[in-house]
């Protein structure tokens, strides 16, 4: 019989953040004992909720190149934009939830605790930046959350408001050619015409669904509702 394997979300969330980091060399994510010797109070930070809870921040020792073209020469992309779909990766393994928005702010407190796992961003052998997680301690070590009790517990926020979203399909850019845009430029998507547009829930895929007019705005007219376990899987 084969034992099974038991993944650190900590670190299965640090090799998926380093995977989507926008550098010249790929980085590994390597675990590092104690506080690193680097100024913290410029990192990009983020909170993650759900059925594991956790509080994220990444800090680099040198600007990545993209980042800081993009801080310098642009106001349309922010170190912020550049760094959130590593920080997406991240918090995609930790399971159903809700990342928030991520911001730069000082995480020396966060690197600090002894909670806190961290992680060498290591390209060649040498730390390029850091990256911290610390599960929160409601959820450190609890009982997973069953699909249905999940369900079940929205009844309690049916009054929040949350942002839904329709896309009608996704392309990837560096950061170079979306500083270039300009009016009358065309951007070519993943989807062809015709296909249905996606419905996400604060990021998440619920339903598929047709662009239509109302009234002379754009509505979405649902074609497909996706299974309540299957959208938060």
């Amino acid at each position: 019989m084969k034992k099974s394997t038991i993944i650190d979300p900590r670190s299965a969330a640090a090799e998926a953040l380093a995977r989507l980091l926008p550098s010249t060399s790929l980085l590994e994510a390597v675990a590092f004992e104690g506080v690193p010797t680097a100024p913290f109070d410029s990192a990009v930070v983020a909170s993650f909720v759900g059925e594991i809870s956790a509080d994220l921040a990444i800090v680099f020792l040198d600007p990545i190149e993209t980042a800081d073209a993009a801080v310098a020469d642009s106001q349309r992309v922010s170190i912020v934009d550049v760094l959130r779909p590593a920080l997406d990766a991240a918090a995609g393994v930790l399971g159903s939830g809700v990342l928030g928005d991520a911001r730069v702010d000082d995480a020396t407190a966060l690197f600090s605790d002894a909670a806190t796992e961290v992680f060498a961003l290591s390209s060649g052998g040498s730390a390029a930046g850091w990256f911290a997680i610390r599960l929160r301690e409601s959820q450190t070590g609890a009982t997973p959350i069953s699909q249905e009790s999940l369900v079940n517990n929205l009844s309690r926020i049916n009054n929040v408001e949350m942002a839904l979203t329709v896309e009608i399909g996704r392309t990837r850019m560096a950061v170079r050619d979306v500083l270039g845009l300009e009016p009358g430029a065309v951007i070519e998507l993943d989807r062809s015409a015709g296909a249905p547009a996606d419905v996400l829930l604060n990021g998440r895929l619920i339903a598929h669904g047709e662009i239509v007019v109302v009234d002379q705005e754009y509505a979405v007219r649902i074609t497909q509702i996706l299974d309540v376990a299957e959208g938060l899987s």
